[in-house]
């Protein structure tokens, strides 16, 4: 906020607070009424509680909040301005030398905090090298995890696997053991793409762009904040993919099939080279394609051979609708994060698209998807309990709405954004419970 416009908003406030240090090094305020001098580039202060010295730095603080019971704030607004005082027959006039201000109107707050992490990093940078030991934002373990390998967002694994062992049980095929290694290997997978996908981001500064993430887009910031180091990040990547290829390696011996294997080095190729170079899909507006297979005919087929030893075409037809709305999970993250995407040259389709076609597209795919399961049950590739999840259309129409009405606001659309994760889970669970119940009859 430039001087100018920071002092016309300053005399909308009816009295300010004045601060300063003490002769016994403690703080000490005031209230204060005062008027602003906008060409002088001053404040007059007049009627202080108490008086004010003129021979040090004065902080100058005019500040609006409204509470929301058992909500918290809003409408946050502060204004801070830094000089020193002298007397004059009006009051105390301060010269302004430093100002500061924040409008949450303007700035939301989750905005302001990642435009400030920056700053933050540099402070606990210089504080470590006065004290001669490092200091950082710290976490308990569980949460520094649980934040840097993003593990909510494994239900994109396991409902597609769980779907591939349901169809692989209505065809008579079921082993426990295999189903259990098969979801452990997919989930110590995904989490290597997780952590994968913000290391190659923070490397090519699409995430440091990023100044509106929000808790479903923007990755998950230990990298920004400090929390976890770059090279950390790539260890546990490493590690998870260690640990998914190792599993996925045992099922391929048990098993004795090449197929699986061709499957397996399919979804781990895919997962690299999503955000990694030289083919960084996601940049070249793959992303969407690239989700969609990864997450819905390579897993479900996958833990279909697993159990069966073979394809079929009926866990290819029941990973589709799985596949299209995973692949829309994307697509809506994405849409807060087109300026910072754009500027790193992350050429994904909300950037490429107007704001009606990607609406548009939504539409279209969240229809596709649940089509796709009235054509398999009426050609009968499907089992006809599986339309139990058309119970989860009215979830599709609330994301469309809510996707047209906050396109352009990012932590409005934040809650839309979590309830088009539930569709795609709601719809695969429902999926998988039409087989459940398809195998009980």
């Amino acid at each position: 906020m430039d001087l100018p416009e920071l002092l016309r908003r300053l005399s909308g406030y009816p009295h300010v607070v004045v601060s300063w240090i003490a002769d016994d090094g403690y703080p000490a305020q005031t209230p204060a009424h005062f008027a602003v001098d906008p060409a002088a580039e001053q404040i007059v202060l007049h009627d202080t509680g108490q008086a004010v010295p003129t021979d040090r730095t004065l902080n100058v603080i005019a500040s609006h909040i409204r509470p929301q019971p058992g909500v918290g704030y809003d409408q946050r607004r502060y204004i801070s301005v830094w000089g020193t005082g002298e007397r004059a027959d009006s009051g105390v006039r301060i010269k302004i030398e430093r100002h500061w201000g924040w409008d949450e109107d303007i700035t939301p707050f989750p905005e302001y905090v990642e435009r400030s992490n920056p700053q933050a990093r540099r402070y606990l940078e210089e504080l470590s090298i006065e004290r001669g030991v490092e200091l950082k934002p710290r976490l308990s373990p569980f949460w520094t995890f649980l934040l840097a390998t993003r593990l909510p967002f494994l239900t994109a694994t396991v409902v597609p696997i769980l779907l591939g062992i349901a169809v692989a049980g209505h065809a008579g095929e079921f082993s426990l053991w295999l189903a259990l290694a098969t979801l452990v290997a997919g989930a110590a997978t995904h989490i290597g793409l997780n952590v994968a996908n913000d290391v190659f981001d923070a490397l090519s500064g699409a995430d440091e762009a990023n100044v509106r993430p929000t808790q479903f887009s923007g990755g998950s910031r230990v990298i920004q904040r400090g929390i976890v180091p770059l090279q950390r990040m790539i260890a546990i990547s490493a590690a998870g993919y260690a640990v998914g290829g190792g599993l996925g390696l045992y099922l391929v011996i048990e098993t004795g099939s090449l197929l699986l294997l061709a499957i397996g080095v399919a979804g781990v190729l895919l997962s690299v080279f999503y955000t990694a170079p030289p083919l960084r899909l996601v940049h070249r507006g793959l992303g969407e394609l690239t989700t969609a297979v990864g997450f819905g005919p390579i897993m479900v087929l996958g833990a279909y051979v697993v159990q069966t030893g073979e394809l079929a075409w009926e866990p290819f037809v029941a990973s589709l609708p799985v596949a299209i709305l995973i692949a829309l999970v994307l697509y809506v993250n994405e849409i807060p994060d087109r300026p910072s995407d754009a500027a790193v040259g992350k050429r994904t389709l909300p950037v490429r698209w107007s704001r009606e076609t990607v609406i548009r597209v939504f539409l279209i795919g969240s229809v596709a998807a649940f089509t796709v399961v009235v054509a398999g049950v009426a050609t009968g590739l499907l089992p006809l309990a599986t339309l139990i999840s058309l119970a989860a259309l009215p979830l599709a129409i609330q994301v469309h709405a809510g996707i047209r009405k906050y396109y352009e606001s990012p932590y409005e659309l934040m809650p839309i954004m979590g309830r088009n994760v539930q569709l795609h889970f709601v719809t695969g669970m429902l999926l998988f419970g039409g087989y459940l119940l398809a195998i009980a009859i």
